[in-house]
């Protein structure tokens, strides 16, 4: 059984237990009860940015500072000061970063901030949001310390266009006085993080869809799309609605000769069935677990949380990463590099700063309400290997290795896993193959190209001086300059038709890295150097499978065993409270509407949204019904006529091609004040705004969906397009019409074209499409929002049945986006208003 263990804190959470059950409605029958609920030390790799934590043997192994001044890491151990409203770390950031707040307002998942983000990072699509910042009406970046710069999109591309657009940028950051990198000083997101702009315990975006790459230090990243990027440019600020949260639990340790890359490759390829698609995710696990996780890991993990389909990926603030931190500080303050487009890193990393940072560092609180959780027993995991061609299907490496699969390319390139301790690891393989050919590194071979770039130049400088970057070179590696390159298609070494390539990259989707005929497979930057040196999928022969290993262990919950599980007096507390808040969750659903209508109605009370003038109370319409999933933006509006700017110009235009590609019916059924309907999925691929506007051009107030791809959600808001997800309509609708789609088919899913610059999102999967000829219809139902009351009204047809749901708050700082006409005119109105 669970031991139970006192705290300091034992008396405080007793008594937030006892506030948190008082608090709940007491709407439940009798009838509704309760269910039943249910160390050692090693190497896991062998370098590491960090190696004293890398090569660790023990927990002995520390900076002097820590051994010497106990103080130091006595954050640790503290008590912390309980929470009237538990929050995950997710929460307490977005609520240091949301501005206009009501008082005593403790932000919550689901609900919309407007953000003040502590920085904002642009890349090559500096200039496309430099345009509509500019066609705004703005001038002058409104906090010049909050924006950040970077070129390592097509730094290969020597063209005199781009060489021109990159000019711009330049000439522009520097009239800005904003902290601008050139093409060739590394991947913007390893920038953010080794110079100290993405920080623990704040909040970083960027125009790119790995931003997610920042939790890796605790620093809470996600992306936003460029007209979000234009708005912080502008005035500080964009809007974001928290999303679900999703926690992971590592238990185990991490076994010798298994990566952080193995880690989420893992993940991504057994919890393949869109578990945390659209969440945030905090990652977690005792002490000794966390420690096995060096920085460098976690930064691969948090970067490849986006291909699993999250929207950010958060570790914790600990003693791992204290370590990491001082030790960069350190660097920072020997090694002085001066720059004429920057300010100094020792401004950012220095030992001032983190003293203050650990003082009071955050974490989640007990009692912390998450979406779902999820657990991954380290022990259990192997070297594990993504694709062919996605990232939802992952295979131990022992299991290819018999298949004797031949490579032709191989990279050590992107954000990813090119770090100095990436290249290190790399570089070892071809080190132990000297050893047993004379001393001399072998030389790759004839069929295989393997290209290197680093993630920036200090961590390739850094590669240099340990030897790693040499040994490389001298077994036939490529060296590419530090940006992205082959990594999203661009450049040097793109693979060829019938080609095999083995990536450290993070995304193998069908052409991305080439052409569409060929195969792309992701694995640890040391199996990429095996596979380069053996011309196969191989290994590295460092990892020693268990006796008696069956296959990694993992599911839902938090992987601690019953009978194993040590519990102190708050915990146990808590999860009491949190069986009974589900008993009482489910009860509500159970007694449904009319309970909650009974209860409003004896107490007087009915919790009401303010309305701002201009913005509609009610939204009425009758439904058309689109009874497709994963419905794609080039669905909505066909690539074709993206990059035409004289007809995307045109609402007249765009309005009779909008969801061409699902329908070509659909214009000639739909019409002016319809409110169009689809399945789940709606919106997903590529960023373009298009996608929302086209559907506005048909004078179509509001979508309603199983659920939205986030992209589009948010370019829906931004450009003044109303949205609502309604779950138990969508399944409504396929009882009554009987046209259930048809299963995702195996059609060839490629990345959009002409996409490179914009926020890229994991391609979607095939659209499915009902079994029935008619894929729109008009079904004589309508569709009320009644905005004010939270609440949706369904009218089933004449003479049909009428139900309600209450649905998510449109709170007023997102109804006066829409209401001005989108994000760009809300700029344009604080813009004005500042002037006056």
């Amino acid at each position: 059984m669970a031991i139970l263990r006192l705290t300091a804190a034992s008396g405080a959470r007793l008594r937030l237990a006892s506030t948190r059950l008082a608090s709940r409605r007491s709407i439940l029958p009798a009838s509704i009860v309760p269910a039943s609920s249910a160390s050692y030390s090693h190497r896991p790799r062998f370098y590491s940015s960090t190696p004293s934590l890398r090569q660790a043997s023990s927990h002995q192994d520390a900076f002097h500072s820590l051994l010497e001044d106990p103080k130091t890491i006595d954050f640790l151990s503290r008590p912390a000061k309980p929470s009237p409203v538990p929050q995950t770390l997710t929460e307490k950031i977005v609520q240091r970063y949301s501005t206009g707040l009501a008082e005593g307002k403790f932000v919550k998942s689901g609900d919309y901030v407007t953000l003040s983000p502590h920085r904002c990072m642009t890349h090559d699509n500096s200039w496309p949001v430099a345009t509509k910042f500019m066609s705004i009406g703005a001038t002058k970046i409104h906090d010049n310390k909050q924006i950040v710069m970077t070129l390592d999109h097509d730094v290969q591309n020597k063209t005199e266009k781009n060489l021109e657009k990159y000019r711009k940028i330049e000439a522009f950051a520097k009239s800005q006085g904003v902290d601008f990198y050139p093409a060739g000083r590394g991947i913007g997101h390893q920038i953010m993080v080794e110079e100290g702009y993405a920080w623990p315990g704040t909040l970083a975006v960027a125009s790119d869809s790995h931003t997610n790459m920042y939790g890796g230090i605790g620093c809470l990243g996600t992306p936003v799309v460029r007209t979000d990027a234009a708005s912080i440019w502008a005035t500080g600020r964009t809007w974001w609605q928290i999303p679900p949260i999703a926690k992971i639990t590592f238990t185990g340790m991490l076994p010798k000769g298994v990566t952080g890359k193995d880690v989420i490759v893992a993940l991504s390829g057994l919890f393949n069935n869109d578990e945390v698609l659209n969440h945030a995710i905090e990652f977690t696990g005792s002490e000794d677990t966390m420690y096995s996780l060096p920085v460098d890991d976690r930064l691969a993990i948090a970067n490849m949380t986006t291909e699993w389909g999250a929207l950010s990926g958060l570790f914790p603030i600990d003693s791992v990463l204290q370590g990491w931190l001082r030790a960069k500080a350190t660097e920072a303050a020997i090694f002085e590099a001066s720059s004429l487009t920057s300010t100094e890193t020792k401004t950012r990393f220095n030992h001032e700063r983190l003293d203050e940072l650990f003082e009071n560092p955050l974490s989640a609180d007990v009692g912390a309400k998450y979406a779902k959780e999820l657990y991954l027993d380290l022990d259990t995991l192997c070297p594990y290997v993504s694709g062919p061609n996605s990232v939802k299907v992952a295979t131990p490496l022992a299991e290819l290795q018999e298949q004797d699969i031949k490579v032709n390319k191989a990279y050590l390139v992107s954000c990813t896993n090119s770090r100095r301790s990436d290249i290190a690891a790399a570089a070892k393989v071809f080190k132990d193959a000297a050893e047993a050919n004379g001393g001399v590194v072998p030389r790759i071979p004839e069929h295989v190209n393997f290209y290197i770039a680093a993630a920036s130049l200090p961590e390739q400088r850094a590669a240099e001086e340990q030897g790693d970057w040499a040994t490389l070179l001298a077994a036939g590696a490529q060296p590419l300059p530090s940006g992205c390159g082959p990594c999203i298609g661009l450049g040097t070494g793109l693979l060829e038709p019938g080609e095999v390539g083995i990536s450290a990259s993070n995304r193998n989707f069908k052409g991305r890295m080439g052409s569409t005929d060929a195969k792309a497979y992701l694995a640890s930057p040391e199996v990429v150097a095996a596979s380069a040196l053996n011309g196969k999928i191989s290994g590295t022969g460092w990892y020693e499978k268990p006796e008696g290993w069956s296959g990694v262990v993992r599911g839902e919950g938090d992987g601690v065993k019953p009978e194993e599980r040590m519990i102190s007096i708050e915990d146990a507390l808590d999860m009491l409270v949190r069986q009974a808040e589900e008993v009482v969750a489910q009860g509500e659903e159970a007694l449904g509407a009319k309970s909650e209508e009974s209860s409003a109605a004896a107490t007087g009370e009915e919790k009401l949204t303010e309305i701002l003038p201009g913005f509609p109370e009610k939204v009425t319409g009758e439904i058309v019904w689109c009874n497709g999933d994963n419905i794609n933006t080039d669905g909505i509006y066909p690539g074709k006529y993206t990059y035409d700017d004289a007809f995307s110009s045109s609402p007249e235009r765009m309005a009779t091609v909008v969801m061409e590609n699902y329908d070509t019916k659909f214009a000639s059924i739909a019409k002016e004040g319809d409110i169009l309907v689809a399945g789940f999925n709606f919106g997903c691929g590529s960023s373009r705004e298009q996608a929302a506007t086209a559907i506005l051009a048909k004078k179509i107030p509001l979508v309603v969906a199983g659920s939205f791809g986030n992209i589009f959600g948010r370019n829906s808001i931004n450009n003044a397009l109303m949205g609502v997800e309604v779950p138990k309509l969508i399944e409504r609708l396929r009882e009554t019409f009987d046209t259930v789609p048809e299963p995702s088919s195996s059609a060839p899913i490629t990345e959009p074209a002409q996409n490179k610059q914009s926020l890229d999102s994991p391609p979607p999967a095939p659209t499915a499409k009902p079994a029935e000829k008619m894929l729109t219809r008009r079904t004589g139902w309508t569709f009320t929002w009644d905005v004010r009351r939270s609440t949706v009204i369904i009218k089933e047809g004449e003479g049909g049945k009428e139900w309600s749901q209450k649905v998510g708050e449109l709170p007023p700082n997102v109804q006066e986006v829409i209401a001005v006409g989108g994000l760009e005119k809300w700029v344009g109105k604080e813009i004005a208003s500042s002037a006056n």
